[in-house]
């Protein structure tokens, strides 16, 4: 498991007053925007400022860099204290992101992070694209590399790797956003059938439950996956599992270590957009209220699925219980 910057002092590795020079990306082009802002806030509030020197990096709804000002809108104010705002110039002249990530002489580069928090959520960043640019400029980061963070973010991928590897899911269709038109009373038919009421739609590459849509008979369905077709060029159509929503999060590389089982207890019929940042009802329960050996098989699962995608640092794996058989089946990591 990494150190703390305290402990490397303590062990000489690091001189006595030096701080850990870190970098949070945060913001983003995704549908996630927001939640990526109140995950940089909340990580930025958790760091002990006398162990790490923090550098906040905005990106933009539009994918560029954010100036000095829109990271100060983007971050609550109590905050400024404990960061410095990358670049130090604000409005056209400043420094460009690809620059940041590069080494240079410049001063106001002099004190660039020496390894990144990627927290944007969703494509242009959860994916592996920013990963991918830190691996090719040599930057350490945290959590998963290129390809566990893009099977990660597409479900259907994701899905299908997990029943490779003889991991339970929920039976799910993936559709093209194309074919939903002209095959949209054949894959209502067929899809009946095959997962029957009530079932879900979503982007195949997007989370925070953003364009999750829950159909509850025929005549919701077509509002329902053309909502979520907004998202993706691919959505999946998923079985409906009346079932209590758990967790289990990973830490570690080679030898990754699962925590205890958490429940989630959503305001809502499910835990929607609102359920999860709108809602003071939703809650978590830790650890969750389940007999010791669903709770090893939970945390078993989700060590297998994180090593199926090979997975490396963090994660969260999310899952259901069905309430009628006890059966576990992972949702997504």
């Amino acid at each position: 498991m990494p150190k703390t910057a305290r402990a490397l002092r303590e062990t000489g590795i690091m001189a006595k007053h030096q701080k850990i020079r870190l970098g949070i990306i945060f913001g983003g082009r995704s549908g996630e925007h927001e939640v990526s802002l109140t995950s940089a806030a909340s990580v930025i509030s958790a760091l002990d400022p006398d162990e790490y020197e923090i550098t906040a990096i905005g990106v933009s709804k539009t994918g560029k860099l954010a100036s000095v000002a829109e990271v100060r809108n983007m971050l609550p104010p109590q905050l400024f204290s404990r960061i410095r705002i990358f670049p130090q110039s604000d409005g056209a002249g400043g420094i460009k992101l690809k620059q940041f990530f590069l080494s240079s002489d410049q001063p106001e580069l002099q004190k660039s992070p020496k390894i990144i928090f990627p927290l944007l959520h969703g494509p242009y960043g959860e994916d592996g694209t920013i990963q991918g640019l830190l691996e090719m400029v040599g930057l350490p980061y945290i959590g998963c590399g290129v390809l566990a963070s893009a099977v990660g973010m597409d479900k259907d991928v994701m899905k299908r790797i997990f029943l490779q590897a003889g991991l339970p899911v929920v039976p799910f269709r993936t559709v093209l956003t194309r074919d939903i038109t002209k095959n949209l009373d054949s894959l209502r038919k067929s899809v009946s059938r095959e997962l029957g009421y009530p079932m879900f739609s979503k982007p195949a590459n997007l989370g925070s439950s953003v364009g999750v849509c829950k159909i509850h008979s025929e005549k919701d369905f077509e509002k329902s996956v053309r909502h979520s077709a907004r998202f993706d060029r691919k959505i999946l159509i998923e079985k409906g599992i009346d079932g209590r929503e758990l967790e289990c999060a990973i830490l570690g590389n080679d030898d990754p270590r699962a925590s205890v089982v958490g429940e989630i207890i959503s305001a809502h019929d499910y835990y929607d957009y609102g359920a999860k940042y709108l809602s003071p009802a939703s809650r978590l329960e830790i650890p969750a209220r389940i007999d010791e050996k669903t709770s090893e098989e939970i945390r078993e699962l989700a060590l297998r699925s994180f090593q199926a995608i090979d997975g490396s640092g963090l994660a969260r794996v999310d899952f259901f219980l069905e309430r009628s058989t006890g059966k576990v089946c992972i949702n997504e990591i």
